[in-house]
């Protein structure tokens, strides 16, 4: 490798093992984001209705919720590229499920096993972030998992779509799931050969006292108050963004005085996710310097203040400035991830990462049934409450949110 590009994987946080994640994320997110997309054109084609559909949002809601936790434990008592290893085979089998049976009920069960394998195998890309990276290049390490991720969440359905215009809804589907299979294998192959397991963190004298933890409640006890206070207000963050998260393109399409088409929002989501990626690297080199506080409370601040500017948003020139907006919110969610695994314990940290986000999202997931209570009184109202519940939030994370500084490494 010459000097340059070494300089620039320094810079980037790439080494062996995250280039090995990354390849996994990339491939099987590639693969997850061609076919599951398209799940619910394909259950219609082959005879499931409107409630297998809704059963299979609703599972989709439930697991990624349920699966962080279970992820973690396992990242921390498996090591994590044994447990990598494992949620990777799960997908496998779910995907090959779908293949060969072509029933709705089928895809149902094949559902449960890859739908929600991004929130299984996240605890453990942030330990291995966290484990190999030093310590001034563990935000960046995140920021760089948030942008590949985003590849295929744009290239994914393009690809997809691509294989039903081909071949139909049926066929078309379960080759974009033979597709995402092969590109599974390949993900299982790179990661074997690519990934090393970290030394334990913990000391061989204080390794029968601080074994990883399966009891939630227990873990619970571990968490401390910062984590504890982020996680609160992180919650209030999340029902703001989460009470008009459905209803947007509502807003944007049937509600407003001047609506957009279907083409001009699929445009004002592709301003977003660009915003988002033009952000991370910049962001994750300024947060890795010092403190990770005033870039999760900025981020906080962009969550309240778009529905807020939804609200006024009449046009498309405006919308495009609210989308911008909504891009700008991703400005320290790789920094937020870092700030949580710097709270957690040296023993437990996936699993820790893994009972924040299971407590985070059950608490959440009753912001959606909510808005749409909210949304039936008057779209207004909808975002009005959840601006309030932004600037709750927010404001509770300035005043008593806490930080970890970042060891500042000699030069």
């Amino acid at each position: 490798m010459s000097t340059r590009a070494a300089r620039l994987a320094g810079f980037l946080g790439l080494q062996r093992s995250t280039l090995g994640v990354l390849a996994m994320v990339m491939l099987v997110g590639m693969g997850e984001r061609m076919a599951e997309r398209f799940l619910p054109i394909y259950m219609l084609a082959i005879g499931g209705g409107a409630l297998a559909i809704g059963l299979m949002q609703a599972m989709d809601n439930l697991l990624s919720a349920l699966y962080a936790f279970p992820g973690g434990y396992l990242a921390d008592r498996l090591g994590i590229k044994k447990s990598l290893l494992l949620f990777n085979l799960l997908a496998m089998a779910g995907f090959a499920l779908v293949i060969l049976v072509p029933s709705w009920q089928a895809a149902l069960a094949g559902a449960v096993l890859f739908i929600s394998w991004s929130a299984v195998s996240l605890p453990a890309t942030m330990s291995l972030m966290y484990k190999v990276l030093p310590a001034n290049k563990r935000t960046m390490g995140v920021s760089m998992h948030s942008l590949v991720r985003r590849i295929p969440m744009a290239l994914g359905p393009l690809l997809g779509g691509l294989f039903i215009e081909i071949w139909g809804e049926r066929d078309g589907v379960r080759l974009a799931f033979a597709a995402a299979l092969v590109m599974a294998i390949v993900a299982v192959l790179l990661q074997q050969r690519m990934l090393e397991e970290s030394p334990a963190r913990v000391s061989v004298a204080d390794a029968g006292t601080l074994k990883p933890e399966k009891n939630p409640l227990k873990l619970l006890r571990l968490m401390n108050p910062a984590m504890k206070g982020l996680l609160v207000t992180d919650i209030l963050v999340r029902f703001c963004e989460q009470i008009p998260y459905a209803f947007v393109v509502v807003w944007c399409m049937k509600v407003i005085s001047q609506p957009v088409s279907a083409v001009q929002f699929g445009m004002l989501t592709t301003i977003e996710m660009a915003t988002a990626v033009l952000i991370y690297i910049p962001v994750a080199c300024l947060a890795d310097r010092g403190t990770k506080k005033p870039f999760v409370l900025i981020t906080f601040v962009f969550f309240t203040l778009f529905p807020l500017v939804l609200l006024f948003s009449n046009s498309l020139l405006w919308l495009i400035g609210a989308f911008i907006l909504r891009g700008l919110k991703e400005f320290g969610e790789p920094t937020r991830k870092a700030l949580i695994m710097d709270l957690a314990p040296d023993h437990c940290k996936a699993g820790m990462f893994g009972l924040y986000y299971l407590i985070r999202d059950v608490v959440v997931a009753v912001a959606a049934l909510g808005g749409a209570f909210l949304w039936q009184i008057s779209p207004q109202t909808n975002l009005v409450t959840a601006t309030v519940f932004g600037i709750i939030g927010t404001l509770g994370f300035a005043f008593f949110g806490r930080d970890m500084p970042v060891p500042r490494i000699p030069s």
